[in-house]
């Protein structure tokens, strides 16, 4: 009987997981590398939607669907669109029923995963350093804390900033020419009831025309989260004398920035809890290919990094995560696995990540009043996510009867 290769996952998050997850499920047993000491060491950000036909269909092959079920919010798929003057441009308001893009908070679902794994899958601390050729195919992997492995496969799930990614391509993430700040509202129904009534039970997306736009969301134990987002480039901090670290230098340049908006808009720019955290949205060249290399292979935000307007990040992430597992196991030789996995993963993503960060810079673009940017029908959205999920089955089915 030929061996089980030995394959080590570069990064913790949903798709390294949910590889794991399923590599487990049919006896094969992964090693995951980490950087964070823990799986809730760091604040993992805000709430994401998993579609019916990418992140459910990786949830389904991993055996946890009825979980995240379980974990997941129907109602707080619902959304609202505004001017800068608060008014509403559209709304959605989903069914009961409706399951189509369910919401999870980012740090439950990763705990969620991470607590269905076999004990001791995924070694914490270990942030990958180098990564080297060791000669018969294998690779050596050393880590900041001195240790080292060695591996017959390499799967790169380390995000945007991937070590991984180097060995197989040039490509490097660029500025989608739009920056943010991370801004949070605690106990927000008691504490900061205008904005609470504002973003409803899902998400509120402002937009004025001019650059500069609001997103928030409903998050789980009672917080919103959001992004204060406008057209900038990375080093607007210094060309516009801000202090990111002093929050009161931070109010006042956004309220020059975002003073033309309504009050009850303001309120929920400046009247945040914590810090102003500054970010970036980025997207590596889209559509990205490489040439295959033996025994390496990148999933997620390290194959195709893309603007957040569409939701398919980790949704694609988890699949990549789902599918790449499943050709192993059925392939019975990783080469052809990975290149069966490839080839289907560049084909899937690739229109996906074109579109999704020409929405982010169309968001921002300039629109004149008469021509507002408007926002995509939701409802549609959600029974193109069910179709596609139905079509996906029947193709799985008929390959597998095949």
């Amino acid at each position: 009987m030929t061996p089980s290769p030995r394959i080590a996952i570069v990064g913790a998050g949903p798709a390294g997981l949910t590889c794991a997850r399923v590599l487990q499920r049919h006896g094969i047993r992964p090693t995951v590398f980490d950087a964070d000491s823990a799986v809730d060491a760091r604040d993992p950000g805000g709430t994401l939607d998993l579609h019916a036909d990418t992140g459910q269909i990786a949830l389904e092959d991993a055996d946890l669907l009825d979980a995240f079920l379980g974990l997941a919010s129907i109602s707080r798929q619902a959304k609202t669109w505004m001017d800068e003057q608060g008014r509403v441009l559209a709304g959605f308001v989903p069914d009961e029923s409706d399951q189509a893009a369910p919401e999870i908070d980012r740090g439950r679902l990763r705990v969620m995963l991470y607590e269905h794994l076999l004990p001791g899958t995924v070694h914490w601390g270990r942030e990958l350093t180098a990564i080297t050729p060791g000669g018969d195919g294998v690779w050596r992997l050393e880590f900041a804390d001195g240790s080292g492995v060695e591996a017959d496969l390499v799967i790169g799930a380390d995000g945007a900033w991937s070590r991984v990614r180097p060995l197989l391509t040039d490509a490097a993430p660029e500025h989608l020419g739009v920056c943010f700040l991370d801004a949070r509202y605690d106990d927000v129904d008691r504490a900061h009831p205008e904005i609470a009534a504002l973003v409803g039970d899902g998400h509120l997306f402002v937009n004025d025309g001019n650059g500069r736009g609001l997103i928030l969301q409903r998050n789980g134990d009672a917080v919103i989260r959001g992004y204060l987002a406008f057209r900038a480039r990375l080093d607007w901090p210094a060309r516009q004398g801000v202090d990111v670290r002093d929050r009161a230098s931070v109010s006042a340049y956004l309220l020059r920035e975002f003073g033309h908006w309504s009050a009850d808009l303001r309120r929920a720019i400046t009247e945040i809890d914590g810090s102003y955290v500054p970010r970036s949205f980025a997207g590596l060249p889209a559509p990205l290919t490489w040439d295959r290399v033996p025994g390496v292979t990148l999933i997620g935000d390290a194959a195709h990094l893309m603007g957040p307007f569409g939701g398919y990040g980790a949704n694609l992430a988890m699949l990549d995560g789902a599918e790449l597992a499943r050709a192993i196991v059925a392939a019975g030789d990783t080469e052809e696995a990975i290149t069966r996995y490839e080839t289907e993963m560049f084909a899937r993503s690739g229109p996906l990540a074109v579109a999704s960060n020409n929405a982010t810079r169309e968001f921002f673009a300039d629109h004149t009043p008469d021509a507002p940017h408007l926002p995509p029908d939701a409802a549609e959205e959600h029974r193109t996510y069910e179709a596609r999920a139905a079509e996906y089955r029947r193709r799985r089915a008929a390959s597998n009867l095949s």
